[in-house]
């Protein structure tokens, strides 16, 4: 095992190539563009608008959306968003700031903890396969709570082996002080993962006994409910049981036993997410996958596939299904995927998918131009329109200069496939800051947030007809009721709803989106026959 007071810094001069990149590839995938895409919604709207609202309110305890008490969340990530803010303005960049540095942490934490018991490079790559995969690239620039939380359970769980390994009470401390925080960010999930993951694995190696003394440790009891009591507390003194209804409940206890909102599933919802979620990294996700038996016999990768495996499995059970759900247990995969690299010998196989996925990124206009007469949603048609001229010559260059950079790489002998891999990585993350992202909020906020400038420009009071959009209320500055319009008002709609309102003016139209003035009907139409 490497030492643990080994020098950092001289470790990273050790492995300067592996070190570059993971600091590049976090740029990429998390700060680069971070404030040029507008919000997008549902998740992101609802959040930062929560969080407009906190600040606008002065209530730092409770949180509302358009003017109703808002139970999804704890609220840690509001506090940290409204910080944000109060720093930076109500911009996007400040909504999604404590995203972009929770993963990076995140991250970090991933490979101080690879390093302590592996090493430096299998440190840096665990900690790159991590931040370069395309699902942890999209949760870590989005104003939403699950960076956050995956840094903090990350911080819970690995905190929870070393001390199970080293027996050190600090450790045993951090995971506790980490759990704390967890339950301000999301809740019960926070303690049932490591709680879960720890049972499993003490049972396996028939050690209950360290278990049961760690979970009942009063200190680190203590230390938890000293971080997230009060908040608890403070909240059920001002909202009652309506409180525990709506969190505790609803969004926790239904949301596993049957489907919410219509996000449900089949058993096998999730592996496709899995391999989309990894990309461009899916050889070495096979290649784990492949070799769990001889994993198993190792302690620390043992581990880490039984936080995987039973993230992966509770979720697959539960009646709600949303793609981000397994990223909690996603971590321990990583670090099972770079444990596992040495086996891999062919550096073109394993260069393969990222080949394959750039060229298919190259195809992609193509693709959304040719699908767009057999949508059924007229929506989403409007939306699409022209959309092949948002991605532009620079688009098509940078995806043939990923295509023929990553087969030039299969070639070249002189650098490890460590080094390979996250240099592909890096692409992928650079595709998704500069050109994927920008081009889809483009195509789908980027209507809204210009609706909402124009009503505030002119100090029009609207209402949402027919859509939910939390974006738009965040823009706008004010609460936007969501009703039917009636003669007078302002109405924000999709341009397929232009038929419920026959008389109407238009006031701005683009990809689907419209902001009318609803008028009265014509005098005639009011006659009626005797």
């Amino acid at each position: 095992m490497p030492a643990p007071d080994r020098p950092l810094f001289a470790d990273l001069r050790a492995s300067p190539l592996l070190a570059t990149l993971l600091v590049v590839g976090i740029a990429l995938a998390f700060f680069v563009g971070l404030g040029n895409v507008p919000l997008f919604d549902l998740d992101e709207g609802a959040f930062s608008e929560a969080t407009r609202e906190m600040l606008e309110r002065g209530d730092y305890i409770s949180t509302f959306l358009n003017g109703e008490p808002r139970y999804d969340k704890p609220v840690l990530i509001y506090w940290l968003q409204a910080v944000s803010v109060l720093a930076f303005g109500v911009t996007e960049f400040a909504f999604r700031l404590p995203s972009a540095i929770c993963a990076t942490v995140w991250v970090a934490i991933v490979f101080l903890f690879v390093r302590r018991l592996r090493g430096t490079e299998a440190g840096l790559l665990a900690a790159g396969l991590t931040a370069t995969a395309a699902g942890v690239t999209v949760i870590g620039r989005a104003a939403i709570a699950d960076a956050l939380l995956n840094m903090l359970i990350t911080a819970a769980i690995t905190s929870a082996y070393l001390y199970i390994t080293e027996k050190d009470a600090r450790w045993l401390r951090a995971s506790f002080i980490a759990i704390g925080f967890g339950l301000l960010a999301k809740g019960p999930v926070a303690v049932l993962v490591p709680l879960a993951t720890t049972f499993i694995y003490c049972a396996l190696k028939r050690d209950l006994k360290t278990w049961f003394r760690a979970v009942f440790d009063w200190r680190g009891i203590a230390l938890m409910l000293v971080i997230a009591a009060p908040w608890y507390a403070a909240q059920y003194a001002k909202e009652g049981d309506a409180f525990v209804r709506g969190f505790l409940m609803k969004h926790n206890v239904e949301r596993f036993s049957a489907p919410m909102h219509g996000f449900d599933g089949s058993l096998f919802f999730y592996v496709p997410w899995l391999f989309g979620a990894t990309l461009p990294h899916v050889v070495p996700l096979l290649n784990a996958l492949r070799g769990i038996p001889r994993a198993w016999a190792d302690d620390l990768q043992r581990f880490c596939l039984i936080w995987f495996g039973f993230v992966f499995a509770f979720f697959s059970f539960s009646g709600t299904k949303l793609p981000h759900y397994v990223f909690y247990g996603y971590t321990g995969l990583f670090i099972v995927m770079a444990l596992q690299v040495p086996r891999l010998k062919s550096h073109a196989l394993a260069l393969l998918p990222a080949t394959l996925v750039f060229a298919a990124l190259a195809a992609l206009p193509f693709g959304l131009e040719a699908a767009i007469p057999g949508l059924r949603d007229a929506y989403y048609r409007e939306a699409l329109t022209d959309i092949r001229a948002q991605f532009g010559p620079a688009y098509y260059a940078c995806t043939a200069l990923l295509v023929v950079g990553t087969i030039a790489l299969m070639r070249v002998t002189s650098i490890g496939l460590p080094a390979k891999l996250l240099a592909t990585g890096a692409g992928m993350a650079a595709m998704f800051a500069v050109f994927i992202l920008p081009i889809a909020g483009e195509a789908q906020q980027a209507p809204i947030k210009e609706a909402a400038l124009l009503a505030r420009a002119n100090n029009w009071h609207a209402v949402m007809y027919g859509l939910n959009t939390p974006s738009y209320i965040v823009y706008r500055g004010e609460l936007t009721p969501r009703r039917d319009p009636v003669p007078g008002d302002i109405a924000l709609t999709k341009t397929k709803r232009l038929v419920d309102i026959p008389h109407h003016e238009i006031l701005y139209r683009r990809h689907g989106i419209a902001l009318v003035r609803v008028l009265p009907p014509p005098a005639d139409a009011k006659r009626t026959t005797p």
